[in-house]
């Protein structure tokens, strides 16, 4: 198994750059010019999770723990702008669509306040309508995976014909490079009832269909609604079906840093902020603290946290696990307590842990024990968010 990759995706200036940099605290490249991005920023992001050591009732020293909370590392990825006709090759298209194969999950990144136009070019607030995005973005992705089906179908159909592959290895084949599995086609076509039909009756309408659906089982998306605290009426985000949560990327950018410069208490995810006790405040900077009250004012929170944790925890099922060495103490070989964290799939087992953290592991393995419980448990137990596991194993790490 590889490390979790969200991909952040979206048109051009909508926000996604200071998306990337308020969830990451790396500057990059920011412009109301479509195209700022061209090359994908990669960064480190957390979720948040409550920390094992509530669980046994312990203090220790973890610079990704902070009073109990702990702040799980994840690959997110600021993609390059997108127009529409991307995937026929548009703008920076392919290149768009190929940057964006790897990533389990998708946040994409809307202008909810209207000030963009479907280029990506600056209009006055409230003049675009930001359900155009959304609709234009999904369809890229869809039609992209349908260009893909449609390239193949013919080679599937005689693949199918002549026995040499199922309709479900014969469409997963394609779409390898993607990530997606066996089991993930098979579950879409039973859903649409083509598990039995002849790939020679399929029309072009079904291809598309199929595609569709695929793509939202196996790229979910979330709706960054950036730019809510200047949007003339939120209502507008109970017309998007999918799942979606206001947000202010520049208003989360602005609270870490001045979070980094010791000017406030704020820790991402936080209902507010407080100032820093003695501090004094400059003219300008009480300004800007002023203009983010007014945001908590129009919404709960930035967002961006929120967002990041219902990628990975809610529209990905995943689960936090706890490798350590030394049951008894949590600690790994140089006496660190509850050292690392692990972010694995609804339904992993023991075993699968063992692969995450190193091959060689895996290979030896023995069985497991569930430090929770004290008890060994077999490589085909499924794991539970928050388990705190030792691995046995013959092999070391290479």
């Amino acid at each position: 198994m590889r490390s979790l990759q969200i991909g952040l995706l979206g048109k051009a200036n909508v926000g996604k750059s200071t998306f990337f940099s308020a969830a990451t605290e790396t500057p990059v490249a920011s412009g109301n010019f479509p195209f700022t991005t061209i090359e994908p920023n990669v960064g480190v992001a957390y979720v948040k999770a409550d920390c094992a050591c509530k669980h046994f009732k312990i203090e220790h020293q973890n610079d990704l723990c902070a009073k109990g909370t702990r702040f799980i590392p994840v690959k997110l990825i600021d993609i390059a702008g997108l127009v529409p006709g991307a995937h026929e090759g548009k703008g920076l298209g392919n290149q768009f669509l190929d940057d964006a194969r790897q990533a389990e999950v998708l946040i994409h990144v809307v202008d909810i306040a209207g000030t963009t136009d479907i280029q990506g070019q600056p209009v006055p607030p409230g003049t675009h309508n930001p359900l155009e995005d959304v609709e234009f973005v999904q369809d890229e992705f869809d039609l992209w995976f349908a260009d893909i089906l449609k390239r193949e179908w013919d080679k599937i159909t005689r693949e199918i014909h002549q026995k040499r592959a199922k309709l479900t290895d014969g469409i997963a084949k394609r779409f390898t490079g993607l990530g997606i599995k066996d089991f993930q086609v098979q579950d879409v076509l039973q859903k649409l009832g083509f598990i039995s039909r002849d790939p020679k009756e399929w029309t072009e309408d079904d291809i598309v269909e199929f595609a569709r659906e695929l793509r939202k089982n196996t790229k979910p998306m979330i709706i960054a609604a950036n730019k809510a605290d200047l949007c003339p009426d939120l209502e507008i985000i109970k017309k998007i079906n999918d799942s979606v949560i206001p947000c202010s990327a520049e208003t989360e950018l602005l609270l870490r840093k001045a979070s980094t410069a010791g000017i406030v208490n704020y820790s991402s995810g936080d209902e507010g902020f407080t100032v820093t006790d003695g501090k004094e405040i400059a003219p300008p900077q009480q300004k800007a603290l002023d203009l983010v009250k007014s945001v908590f004012e129009k919404i709960p929170s930035t967002g961006v946290q929120k967002i990041l944790n219902t990628a990975v925890f809610d529209s990905l099922n995943f689960i936090v696990v706890y490798p350590v060495e030394d049951e008894t103490k949590l600690t790994n070989k140089d006496g660190v307590v509850l050292p690392d964290t692990k972010l694995l799939p609804q339904d992993s087992t023991a075993k699968d842990l063992a692969e995450l953290i190193h091959a060689d592991i895996a290979k030896g393995f023995l069985h497991a024990i569930d430090c929770k419980t004290k008890q060994r448990i077999s490589g085909e137990q499924k794991l539970k968010n928050g388990d705190v596991i030792k691995i046995v194993s013959t092999l070391s790490r290479g």
